[in-house]
């Protein structure tokens, strides 16, 4: 039960940087177009709740996300929000609304995909989340910025899990999960499921939230342009689950 290798997770963390994109800015660079297309592909379901929760029927949002993020990885959209730029999310949400706003000005919706796929994303997971959401009182704004905190926990607990599984510690994993969010299982249990003791049970989930730790901020500071706004972005996040924004 030692600490994982971060060199996977290191690699990832150089190719998918908001900053990337940012520093880039118009002009062509490779390193950039992978980073922005490896964000949106992580990102792109909080918009997808934002389209619906603002009206629009399913086959209208999926047709309108894919239309957005086309528009995006061409560049075209890199120029809005330039205040918005600090953070990713924060640049999401502004250059979606002004995607909107165009698309209503220009009344194209008889003109959209009509439900083609132009981007291969799991719809149908995105609504199945969607529908788990209550309907009040989370705006839409509301519900974009609390489904990017969920998906960005996931995102790092499935980085956890994979960095184990990797090192074939794929059931250690499975049982310390639900000791690495403060459950009260007994850790006497765990021990026994393992083969082990309680001392190599705490030490594991210690060093398991310590490198969940790690990986939450590295996550999140792969979506801000200045390494300064990571524990800003960080307590945002967790005031958003916690309500606390409302």
């Amino acid at each position: 039960m030692t600490d994982p290798p971060d060199d996977q997770a290191s690699s990832e963390f150089e190719t998918t940087h908001w900053s990337l994109v940012v520093a880039a800015g118009e002009r062509h660079s490779p390193g950039a177009d992978e980073a922005l297309a490896a964000l949106c592909e992580r990102y792109w379901q909080p918009l997808y709740a934002y389209v619906r929760r603002t009206g629009h029927s399913l086959h209208d949002a999926q047709d309108l996300t894919q239309q957005f993020f086309a528009k995006l990885l061409d560049k075209e959209y890199l120029r809005v929000a330039d205040a918005e730029r600090g953070r990713f999310r924060s640049f999401l949400l502004a250059a979606l609304k002004h995607f909107l706003a165009n698309e209503r000005k220009s009344q194209r919706a008889q003109k959209r995909g009509g439900g083609q796929c132009i981007l291969s994303w799991d719809f149908n997971a995105a609504e199945s989340a969607l529908i788990c959401e209550p309907s009040a009182p989370l705006t839409p704004a509301m519900l974009f910025d609390r489904q990017w905190a969920v998906l960005l926990l996931e995102t790092v607990l499935g980085r956890l899990e994979a960095e184990l599984a990797a090192r074939g510690k794929q059931a250690e994993f499975q049982h310390l999960k639900p000791l690495l969010a403060g459950d009260a299982q007994p850790y006497q249990l765990v021990a026994h499921a393992l083969g082990t003791n309680e001392a190599a049970v705490k030490m594991a989930v210690h060093r398991m939230r310590r490198r969940y730790r790690e990986l939450l901020r590295e996550e999140i500071a792969q979506t801000v342009a200045d390494p300064a706004d990571v524990d800003d972005e960080l307590k945002e996040l967790f005031a958003i689950l916690s309500g606390k924004n409302a």
